[in-house]
């Protein structure tokens, strides 16, 4: 046969296939995933084993880790020394484990994640609560079965005299499932489980009166009762570990936080790390300091708070910045007849008590077979003793020992085992007491074995024996809750004043586009004015608004789109300088344009609604509260019909006017309150009834019967016509006329069309824009008073072939 004909063909889809599926079984039985009998994963079982055959006990002095580290690894654990000595420091440090197992002595790392020191400088023995896993494995509790190299063996578990998955928890990923149970309060579990032994039916409701939830040894406040619900009864749930924090007052008005309690598996030096960068990143106004001030008294980490700083508010601030809170997702995964299952509570527990039920049996059916070798002993000597001189005298005419016992054996009925115990007796034993001693110990093994017998027949005192010896553990090693059970998530809002400094500032947009944000120190050094204003050349500032930092804008486009623009977030620049463009802070596209910017405070605020206007005469008014969000996009603002846009969005208490002027020359005056409320992306309804071709020019808020209307043509025509003109009509109509155009060949034109309209109530310079790019400034005080159907008169001289196509007044603080 050729060598190549040894060989078969394999696909290799199967072999990987094949060899992933046997490494997968061996890493989630024998690796990553804990036993649910005595929640230990292999490597702990190993190190706990070898040191208790090595008798490295509590009793005892300590004893070298490496020398440990290398009976596991020699004799159970082929798998290095770095998994052996990281599973023994883990067992050793109380911030991780609920009771420890291992009593480790030198350098085992600390809470700020330091590692321990290597296993040569460190030494370690078993902690007493560690030995109540061990307890009777000697008695066949539990099985044994071959080590690696079949030297030795090691027990298949350990017989766990209390609920040690869930008292110390596991954390562990392996391949295709992972695990996370958190550590509980020994006294609680042991508690359920006797509960559970008590016959009575038990709901996880039921059993959460007994098991409040985890009690992690970092102690912190657990809240989300819902979530351990939930992880009770399916394995999985959420919950919130909140640090322990308390506000300290100081001299001189100051203040601290004290933190003395931080959640589970929290790294501290990388928390205090975390909200020193706060501090020194400027994310929140008002610390002072960080400072971690923990020893031997306990961990202690403080946040000095400058004066007058919100305390509360950083507080909530680091809660939801940091991990002083962190969400912990319970993911109860134990191995259950050598598969991976996903328990709850009850399934845990009812697991661990048939676990003790073999165990206390197993126990009970060695002691009573040593007990009764020794009751059968025991009645070989009684019976010997009550015929000494017989069996003396068998024993002297015997040959040898061996034809000493069977002598014994054949004259007196005496068994093997008897007659092996009779002539190893000694001669002191002959004495009239011993022989007393000998009759008591008799009825007393026969009481024991009356005793180990009930056991065995009755469940219900088999399950009394194991309660008892649970409720010793929890007299002996118990200790009080120490995290706090907060039934409900209390939600972390953080003011923005916490993060922001509050500060008066000014906020101009120029009609390009360009946005600015400029403290009043700067303004008011400037010179104070809009001349002093930094612009491109050709551009006008269109909106000067005087707000606070830790307010927002409402920015309004022409496609009916809104932005909310926190004012902080606005780049600050110095007066004299031209800003940003608007697009650089929010997403603004390029065929769309700003029309409205609206300074709020409060977007919750009540009575206060937007009134839109569009360029086809609709009118639309939502309440504020409407356009509350938390978006950075744009989001959309009023509903629009194809050709339509917004030309201009007001903020409104109801109780106004509307006046619409159209570009052909018409107007109408109509109360705001008939226009009702509707929703954000609405449509609205007519405001106008326009004519073909005709579009709204100016859409203005006005007030009783004061003021003027200023309106002005495309060619420069204005004037101004008192309110009262304009009789307050019904929404809808078709309006009346406000400008007259002059026609003919020998007439000389003063417009075809509107270019905007104003409400004047005290004298102010409108801006006038050109096609051509040119700024008009116009007093509205030097501006004609006329009629509502008359002509106007020339108030801009404009270049031959140039029109005005835009009409605002001057920016002017809180002017929008």
């Amino acid at each position: 046969m050729s060598s190549l004909e040894q060989f078969l063909p394999a696909f290799l889809e199967e072999v990987v296939g094949d060899r992933f599926g046997r490494y997968s079984k061996y890493i989630i039985q024998d690796r990553a995933i804990p036993d649910v009998r005595d929640g230990l994963k292999p490597v702990q079982r190993r190190i706990l084993y070898a040191m208790y055959d090595a008798g490295n006990t509590p009793d005892k002095p300590y004893r070298k880790s490496a020398k440990t580290v290398g009976d596991v690894m020699g004799n159970y654990h082929p798998h290095g020394d770095t998994s052996i000595y990281d599973g023994m420091v883990r067992m050793a440090q109380p911030w991780k484990m609920g009771h420890v197992l291992i009593d480790g002595h030198g350098n085992w790392g600390s809470i700020d994640d330091d590692p321990a020191a290597a296993m040569r400088y460190t030494e370690a023995r078993l902690s007493p609560i560690a030995l109540e896993l061990l307890r009777d494995i000697e008695k066949r509790t539990v099985q044994f079965k071959d080590n690696f190299d079949n030297s030795t063996k090691e027990p298949v578990v350990l017989p766990s005299r209390y609920p040690n998955l869930l008292v110390n928890g596991v954390s562990g990923i392996s391949s295709g499932f992972a695990t996370e149970i958190p550590t509980h309060n020994l006294r609680e579990v042991i508690d359920a489980c006797v509960a559970l032994m008590s016959g009575k039916e038990m709901t996880v409701t039921d059993l959460m009166g007994i098991v409040k939830g985890p009690d992690f040894p970092t102690g912190g406040l657990i809240m989300g009762e819902e979530g351990i619900r939930e992880a009770y009864a399916t394995g999985k749930g959420r919950i919130y570990i909140r640090s322990k924090t308390e506000i300290e007052e100081m001299r001189g008005g100051k203040k601290q936080i004290v933190i003395t309690e931080i959640p589970y598996q929290v790294v501290k030096s990388r928390l205090v790390t975390a909200m020193e960068n706060i501090r020194i990143e400027k994310k929140v106004e008002g610390i002072a300091e960080v400072r971690d001030e923990s020893g031997r008294a306990g961990l202690r980490i403080v946040i000095e708070v400058k004066k007058d700083a919100d305390a509360q508010g950083i507080l909530a601030y680091l809660l939801k910045k940091t991990d002083l809170q962190v969400t912990y997702n319970f993911n109860m995964v134990a191995i259950v007849n050598k598969t991976p299952q996903q328990l709850g509570l009850k399934d845990m527990l009812t697991a661990y008590i048939d676990h003790q039920k073999e165990v206390v049996t197993y126990r009970t059916k060695y002691e009573l077979e040593k007990a009764e070798d020794r009751a059968h002993v025991l009645e070989g000597l009684v019976k010997a003793l009550n015929i000494l001189d017989d069996v003396i005298a068998a024993i002297k005419a015997s040959k040898n020992r061996q034809d000493a016992q069977n002598n014994l054996v054949a004259k007196f009925g005496f068994s093997e085992r008897q007659a092996d115990a009779i002539l190893t007796l000694q001669l002191y034993r002959l004495t009239n007491l011993e022989i007393h001693s000998l009759e008591k110990e008799l009825k007393e093994i026969a009481k024991r074995v009356a005793y180990l017998k009930a056991i065995l027949d009755s469940e219900k005192k088999l399950l009394n024996v194991i309660r008892d010896e649970l409720l010793e553990i929890r007299e002996k090693y118990g200790i009080d809750r120490r995290s706090e059970i907060r039934g409900e998530v209390e939600e972390l809002k953080v003011n923005l004043e916490v993060m922001v400094n509050p500060e008066d500032v000014i906020v101009s947009l120029s009609r390009d586009g360009y946005v600015k944000r400029t403290s009043i120190l700067s303004f008011t050094r400037s010179g104070g004015d809009l001349g002093s204003a930094g612009v491109k050349d050709g551009d006008v500032i269109r909106f000067m608004l005087e707000t606070n930092t830790v307010h927002s804008l409402l920015v309004f486009t022409r496609k009916g789109q809104y932005y909310l623009l926190p004012v902080h977030q606005i780049p600050d620049f110095k007066w004299k300088d031209a800003g940003t463009a608007i697009v650089n802070v929010i997403p603004l596209p390029k065929d769309d344009s700003v029309v409205s910017v609206i300074p709020v405070k409060d977007l919750e605020q009540t009575g206060l609604s937007l009134v839109f206007f569009t360029k086809r005469g609709q009118v639309k008014r939502s309440e504020l509260k409407d356009y509350a969000t938390n978006r950075s996009t744009a989001i959309a603002a009023c509903k629009l019909a194809e050709g339509d846009e917004v030309i201009s969005v007001t903020l409104s208490d109801g109780s106004g006017q509307i006046v619409l002027i159209s570009r052909q020359g018409m107007g109408i005056r109509f109360m705001e309150n008939e226009v009702n409320a509707m929703g954000r992306v609405s449509a609205g309804v007519r405001g106008m009834q326009l004519k073909e071709g005709d579009e709204i020019a100016s859409a203005l808020r006005t007030r009783e019967d004061e003021g003027e209307i200023f309106v002005i043509s495309d060619l420069g025509y204005g004037k101004r016509t008192l309110l009262s003109d304009y009789p307050i009509q019904g929404r809808g109509g078709k309006g009346i006329a406000t400008f007259e155009f002059k026609e003919g060949k020998r007439v000389k034109p003063n417009g075809s069309a509107l270019a905007g309209a104003h409400y004047c109530t005290v004298a102010q310079e409108l801006v006038a824009i050109t096609a051509g790019g040119k700024h008009y400034r116009i007093p509205t005080e030097k501006t004609p008073l006329d009629e509502r159907k008359s002509i106007g008169k020339t108030v801009v001289s404009l270049d031959k072939s140039d029109t005005i196509i835009d009409l605002f007044p001057q920016a002017d603080i809180g002017q929008s």
